[in-house]
């Protein structure tokens, strides 16, 4: 009579509750990323696959008795505790990453545990023995064993990426249907006297009911009793038809509004120096002063609007001084300002320095006088200036990376007036950049190649200076109306920095025994993303620029995470 919930958490965590209580927390062993878990009922397990790829089943009965996942970290702790170590009911390697797990039972017969791999389709029975797999020639990307139509065998409805839905029995095809759409779920469901439905729902949202085979049908129509047209009345019948579609479009509630007109428009507009006095609040960053930036938000109304709100949202470490305002109803033609501040409140810098503002409101309409929910948003662009701020250039660093452009060097002076010294002039070639955090980028332009470089210390802090400085060039030649300018990467990809990024992710996460104990493990892991990026960035010289902004961007979400 009562509900119990396992939740699996993104650090490898089992949380196990009895209705709103806590019960036990459980860290799988040698975990690194979450993977499909599912329960069998028959045999009281929690079963999933792991980042070594390979099907593992823990009785619910040991993780009950194992050590607390709050004694993890304690070594002696843990030597001492009447806890008992984590064990591994039954293990079946795949050799391939899964999609999804799922556990059956039909007709009072065994379960089964069913695991979509990326290539192959696995039967298993409870204790792990394989009862038969399926090698797939496509993509899979949802399936759902459904039935069993015949004794023992089981049917399952595998979708891919090709829009193909597939009907097996076991391990032999039995249908095959096309789909408008890739789905990420599918269900079998009955409705009323519809029985049968296969549902599905795909990454855009789109849910689609549908079923196999046609309908029966069952109406004929009469027979056409041969008179004369009336075109008068046909006139007055297609003007009828047309005033009732055009009162039907005015209270439309479903279908969006063009932009044009949109209900709410919303502007924000970030002011062009910083705040004179700083406006951060309870900032985590050691610099000795802390700029702000000033956002003003307008929001305008040509309708009534019920209930209004707005959300501003930064990316932290980057924090506002208020993200949430409440207004009264709008009355068409009005509208609302509000004025806030953004600054570095974490002493790390951000990914991006961008920012979003949505309202959210009510439009009241004949059919629903209470309102139909809407939404309307804006983004905005925040200057580099709120996180470095200028400085001497470095003549040497650790990390190197060099940009092609096919257009002669712009002058600093041009693109970067905020960090250049007008007395400089044209001979400004080398710009310095002092994060709050404490780290510096440099920045230099060939005086007799097409090329810029941006240099630093650290790998992460090439990438705000790299992507600052292609937005400024693309806009510069955009004023200049010039339509083919492009900037290209030809040097070797940085992987063996990258990687020494992930390994010091790790060292900080995680104490030096522990760390040593999972470095092997993933080891095999990090071998296996090289040879996927190697592949990918394989035979690409010059590299299309939006690879290298890959890397780096991700490379700085990982430190940024420290």
């Amino acid at each position: 009579g009562r509900d119990l919930i396992c939740i699996q958490s993104m650090d490898g965590m089992l949380m196990l509750f009895e209705q709103e209580s806590y019960a036990f927390g459980r860290f799988l062993p040698g975990f690194l990323l979450p993977g499909p878990l599912a329960y069998s009922s028959r045999t009281d397990s929690f079963i999933t696959v792991s980042s070594c790829q390979q099907v593992e089943s823990y009785k619910y009965q040991v993780l009950a008795f194992a050590t607390d996942a709050d004694e993890r970290q304690d070594t002696e702790q843990q030597k001492l505790s009447s806890g008992k170590r984590l064990v591994v009911d039954w293990i079946l390697n795949i050799g391939e990453q899964a999609l999804d797990i799922c556990i059956v039972s039909f007709n009072q017969g065994a379960s089964s545990v069913f695991v979509l791999g990326e290539r192959n389709f696995f039967c298993l029975k409870d204790n792990g023995q394989i009862r038969f797999m399926k090698k797939l020639d496509y993509s899979p990307s949802c399936f759902i064993p459904y039935c069993s139509v015949q004794e023992g065998t089981v049917n399952t409805l595998i979708a891919n990426h090709s829009k193909i839905l597939n009907v097996y029995q076991d391990v032999t095809l039995k249908w095959a249907t096309q789909l408008p759409c890739i789905p990420v779920s599918v269900k079998v469901a009955n409705f009323q006297d519809l029985k049968g439905v296969i549902v599905t729902l795909s990454d855009d949202g789109h849910l689609q009911c549908s079923y196999l085979g046609t309908d029966p049908s069952l109406f004929q129509a009469p027979k056409v009793d041969s008179r004369e047209i009336n075109y008068e009345e046909m006139n007055a019948e297609m003007k009828e038809l047309q005033k009732i579609i055009r009162e039907a479009t005015k209270t439309q509630d479903i279908l969006p509004e063009s932009e044009k007109q949109r209900d709410i428009t919303v502007i924000a507009e970030v002011s062009a120096d910083l705040d004179k006095e700083s406006q951060a609040i309870d900032s985590e960053v050691k610099a000795g002063a802390v700029p702000s930036v000033t956002v003003k938000i307008t929001i305008q109304s040509r309708v009534t609007a019920q209930k209004p709100s707005l959300a501003v949202c930064v990316q932290a470490p980057l924090a506002v001084t208020c993200d949430q305002f409440v207004f009264d109803d709008l009355e068409p033609d009005s509208s609302e300002t509000v004025v806030l501040s953004v600054f570095l409140k974490e002493n790390c810098s951000p990914p991006e320095l961008e920012g979003t503002c949505m309202v959210s409101y009510n439009t009241p309409t004949e059919l629903n006088p209470e309102g139909i929910p809407r939404v309307s948003q804006c983004s905005f662009s925040l200057p580099l200036k709120l996180v470095c701020f200028p400085a001497q250039p470095s003549k040497a660093a650790n990390h190197k990376l060099t940009i092609d452009t096919n257009k002669p060097p712009i002058s600093f002076v041009t693109i970067f007036p905020d960090f250049v010294d007008p007395s400089e002039g044209d001979q400004a070639n080398a710009l310095g950049f002092q994060f709050l955090t404490g780290s510096k980028a440099t920045l230099l332009a060939s005086k007799t190649s097409q090329r810029y470089r941006i240099q630093s210390d650290q790998l992460e802090d090439l990438w705000l200076v790299t992507k600052e400085l292609i937005y400024r060039l693309e806009e510069h030649f955009k004023k200049q109306n010039c339509k083919d300018f492009a900037c290209t990467f030809s040097g070797s990809i940085p992987l063996q920095e990258y990687f020494e990024l992930i390994d010091r992710h790790f060292e900080l996460r995680l104490n030096a025994e522990k760390y040593q104990e999972l470095l092997s493990e993933r080891a095999v892991q990090f071998r296996a993303i090289e040879r996927r990026l190697l592949t990918r960035f394989k035979d690409k010289t010059p590299a299309p620029l939006q690879h290298l902004d890959t890397l780096l961007e991700g490379t700085f979400r990982e430190v940024s995470a420290v």
